[in-house]
């Protein structure tokens, strides 16, 4: 197997180096974008080079108006819940906090993450990217975590554990809370609902990057419908009301 060393550089340093480029801004308008302005400062959080309250105090200093930094600053303030609902909770955060309601029965889910999944050999250029990337480098933009998340999850029907220990095994910034609680809000045990992206979501905001080169594009894209048809196709039996 190929050993990847990941670019990013670590130690408080570096840590300071990158919060002096943070743009709250530009981040509030472009952070769902995959090439959007997003800080990269979630490893130097998870292990400790930099605290919340610093982040929150230099997005404030370089904002012309506090109300620039709302947006990077409710990012923290969930980072900040995670731990604290794990510090409650502790090896909780492996259980469901509640059931999912989609309707699907637990035995129809794989307690593995499937081999060509890990490989990057799905044939879907978007996952198949997100795979590598996570493996090679140990990062992965937070939409793209929320898309692979939710194929394992729904379309796949993988256990969210397995896909969380997946993402904790390569994640430079992988942490229990942060990590386990937000694949629990895509299979919609910490959360209304699952969570369920379709291609034009994925699209928008990966510019089409991936769709464009995917051999599935044209026929066999498992995202090509609405929010609400891939809903009833994904959770048929799931209470009426659920979606509403």
């Amino acid at each position: 197997m190929s050993e990847h060393i990941a670019e990013t550089r670590g130690g408080r340093r570096a840590a300071l180096r990158r919060l002096e480029q943070v743009e709250p801004p530009r981040y509030a308008q472009t952070r769902n974008h995959l090439n959007g302005s997003v800080t990269h400062l979630s490893p130097y959080l998870r292990h400790g080079c930099l605290t919340l309250a610093e982040v929150r105090d230099a997005a404030l200093n370089a904002a012309s108006d506090p109300r620039e930094a709302v947006t990077l600053i409710r990012e923290l303030a969930w980072r900040d819940y995670f731990q604290r609902v794990y510090a409650e909770i502790g090896d909780g955060v492996w259980n469901d906090r509640e059931p999912s309601h989609t309707g699907v029965g637990e035995e129809a889910y794989s307690d593995e993450v499937p081999e060509d999944v890990t490989q990057a050999g799905t044939g879907l250029a978007c996952m198949d990217a997100f795979s590598s990337q996570l493996t090679e480098t140990g990062y992965l933009h937070n939409h793209a975590r929320l898309w692979m998340a939710a194929y394992l999850i729904h379309w796949r029907r993988v256990r969210w554990q397995a896909g969380a220990r997946w993402f904790l095994s390569h994640l430079l910034d992988g942490d229990p809370a942060s990590n386990n609680l937000s694949w629990q809000w895509v299979a919609g045990t910490f959360s209304q609902k699952p969570y369920v992206f379709n291609r034009e979501n994925l699209e928008h905001f990966s510019g089409g990057e991936y769709c464009a080169r995917c051999a599935l594009s044209e026929d066999g894209c498992p995202f090509a419908a609405t929010v609400e048809d891939l809903q009833g196709i994904l959770f048929p039996d799931a209470p009426g009301d659920r979606f509403s």
